[in-house]
């Protein structure tokens, strides 16, 4: 019944123009399907009376049968209250109401039985229970009173009555106009295999169990279906992809790749490095447009597995650009590989925002008419002027800094659309990474080139700060470079900016015999890049900074990093801070400093960095701590998660489960054409678009 779900809130009996916008506007609900969708986030176990004489203030919701013995009101204007002195024979507990009073007098009787539930409380002594629930008890079954769901609501909902319990009187409405029971979603060759209760069963328990079981099953059963159609989707369009579109063959490890490889390769590659360029090789000789996701820790060597697939591009008579997020980076990348190919006669040019004028015009000259090998970009290579000759492959490094839009603009640089490797040093943590980036292929570098040592972290609060000066005294005047990094998290917080340039005042003075410089976001791009460039060079022995260095910076002489509030930080974010060190071969530290009292949360952060140095750990971490909505890059990709009941943290089972279903479907039916399969087919006409961008995009 589409047309019937399909249905504007505001014609939901009691729902009408008012409620509607209050819907919309706080719940993005605006029809029939998403109030049905809308499921309870906990549950109240009414089917239990206790004792008055059993509750104390700490218990949550507990549930009374009684007699109000009297009414009391007390109290002048705000503070205008009635008490009711309620008893069950074993004590007497306070009911207070601070609204609704002359409704509430008119409703409930003296010496009548009622049911009251509520959350006690202590005030003044005594057990008292605030605009608590009441009915009579001649009209309650305790027997089917069961679990009670409840809705979130916002207090602007709240204050115009649509509270959890009047959403809850809305769905059972909802539900009870329905003619016949909901229409299965599932074929059944699925729901037997998998033991999956039946979608109308399922529909109608989430909102109104009976039973814990009964209500486990039904959770089951939904998120089973929300996650196994997301995972349809992105097979099915990845099938699609690699089917229809077709890609360059490189067929050849020619001239180029074989003289940096015998010449000018500066160290030994890992085993996890050359396992990755043979995937890359291999997927570049299918025929089929290559989609490769490349994780791997700061440091792990990805820019050179990245390098060494572009000379394959560039042997086989293509050229390549990697693309950074930041001009600082993209001058990096072109110093780096220009020194790498120091000799090879390959032809590396930088286009950036900043390069203007004749040289700008130069530079689109020689990519047009095939002169350049391989261009290092940032942004500025989206725009309509930039053609290449024979694109091949594209790099794009930190791809959670580019949303889909903006990468889907390489694909008009060529007839046929160039491979792409992505590559990200935010470890995703791999029920994450199945979801978001399901529809690519990933390698993972999972270990660090030779000679390179693991960054002591420790955690340090702010009464410690001497020592901690100390210490960079002494790693100093051993020659080495420093950072210190505030958090300036919004350019609109003012105090942040404040205590970043009263930081760089103190430090400039304390460490008086060094260079101190300083680099933030709302600087001048020609100062922050002067400043960061000092840095790099040696000539500024301490950097005090933002995150516009947790990307990048590249300075093997930095040995220390102090992060200041490292409490107002998240674990990704001080994972990627933390890789700015340790890229050399002395011994590297991470010194996060905190205010004496920090919370439960800010604490684990603290634990888990000190403990251990492995990125997908902490990703890990990061997405139990602030879920996945949160962590950096889900926004940018282009994807929101919009799951109604999965939790991608808890649910990795069950992603796992319905990715293997996905695949197996499509492998048989790629089209979805087969009888058995026509309700999948309906379903994804239905929820099409979720992933397609992402998948033809990469």
């Amino acid at each position: 019944m589409p047309d019937f779900f399909e249905r504007d809130i505001k014609f939901l009996p009691g729902v009408g123009p008012a409620r509607s916008k209050l819907f919309n506007d706080e719940l993005k609900i605006f029809t029939f399907k998403d109030l049905l969708e809308f499921y309870p986030y906990k549950y109240i176990d009414r089917s239990k009376l206790f004792q008055i004489c059993q509750i104390h203030a700490d218990m949550p919701y507990i549930q009374l049968c009684g007699k109000i013995l009297s009414f009391e009101e007390l109290g002048q204007q705000r503070g205008h209250r009635l008490v009711a002195h309620f008893s069950d024979s074993t004590g007497v507990v306070d009911l207070v109401w601070f609204k609704g009073i002359k409704y509430v007098l008119s409703r409930l009787k003296l010496n009548t039985e009622y049911i009251v539930f509520g959350k006690p409380a202590m005030f003044g002594g005594r057990i008292n229970i605030t605009h608590p629930d009441v009915d009579p008890a001649s009209q309650m079954e305790l027997s089917s009173m069961g679990l009670h769901p409840s809705y979130s609501t916002t207090e602007k909902m709240k204050k115009s009555g649509l509270n959890s319990k009047a959403v809850s009187k809305l769905v059972e409405t909802l539900i009870d106009m329905m003619n016949g029971p909901f229409a299965e979603t599932l074929p059944l060759w699925i729901t037997s295999r998998y033991a999956l209760m039946p979608y109308d069963k399922a529909i109608r328990t989430i909102h109104f169990p009976t039973d814990t079981t009964e209500l486990q099953n039904a959770r089951y059963r939904l998120k089973f279906e929300e996650l196994f159609q997301i995972q349809l989707n992105i097979m099915r369009y990845t099938s699609d992809r690699r089917r229809k579109l077709k890609g360059f063959i490189f067929d050849k490890v020619g001239h180029f790749f074989n003289a940096f490889y015998n010449n000018n390769l500066p160290y030994q590659l890992t085993n996890a490095q050359k396992r990755v360029i043979k995937e890359i090789r291999k997927d570049t000789c299918t025929g089929a447009q290559m989609n490769r996701l490349l994780q791997g820790d700061v440091g792990s060597g990805k820019t050179m597995v990245a390098l060494m697939s572009m000379l394959i591009a560039v042997d086989n008579g293509f050229q390549t650009c990697i693309l950074a997020p930041t001009e600082i980076l993209a001058e990096q990348h072109n110093a780096n590989i220009n020194n790498y190919l120091r000799g090879l006669g390959l032809h590396v040019e930088l286009l950036t925002g900043s390069v203007k004028g004749k040289r700008r015009e130069k530079i689109l000259s020689e990519l047009e008419d095939g002169a350049i090998n391989i261009l290092v970009c940032t942004h500025a290579v989206f725009e309509d002027p930039v053609h290449f000759c024979r694109l091949g492959m594209v790099v794009i490094d930190e791809q959670h800094r580019f949303g889909v839009e903006q990468r889907s603009k390489m694909w008009t640089k060529n007839t046929i659309p160039p491979h792409i490797l992505v590559m990200t040093a935010t470890p995703i943590p791999r029920t994450l990474a199945m979801t978001l980036y399901g529809d690519l292929d990933v390698s993972q570098i999972d270990e660090l080139p030779p000679g390179r040592k693991p960054v002591m972290t420790v955690h340090r609060f702010e009464g410690s700060l001497p020592d901690v000066y100390s210490f960079v005294d002494r790693e100093l005047e051993a020659g080495r470079q420093i950072y210190f990094v505030f958090p300036l998290i919004s350019e609109s917080e003012k105090s942040d900016l404040k205590n970043l340039e009263a930081g760089y005042a103190f430090l400039t003075e304390r460490f008086a015999r060094y260079k101190v410089s300083m680099v933030h976001g709302k600087m001048k791009p020609a100062q922050k890049d002067e400043n960061m460039l000092s840095f790099k060079n040696g000539e500024s022995r301490i950097l005090v900074s933002t995150t516009v260095i947790e990307v990048g910076v590249d300075v093997p002489n930095a040995s220390v990093m102090v992060i200041e509030n490292a409490e107002r930080f998240g674990l990704s974010q001080l994972h990627q801070l933390r890789g700015r060190v340790g890229r050399g071969a002395d011994q590297s530290y991470c010194i996060l400093v905190t205010g004496q009292k920090i919370s439960d949360t800010s604490r684990s952060r603290m634990e888990i960095m000190t403990s251990t140095t492995d990125g997908f750990e902490i990703a890990e971490a990061d997405l139990k701590l602030r879920g996945p909505g949160d962590l950096e890059g889900t926004q940018q990709s282009g994807i929101a998660f919009d799951l109604k009941i999965a939790n991608i943290t808890k649910d990795g089972p069950i992603i796992q489960t319905v990715r293997d279903l996905a695949q197996e479907i499509i492998n048989a039916d790629p089209d979805l054409t087969l009888p058995e399969n026509s309700l999948l087919l309906q379903s994804q006409k239905r929820r099409s678009g979720f992933v397609f961008d992402l998948s033809y995009i990469s």
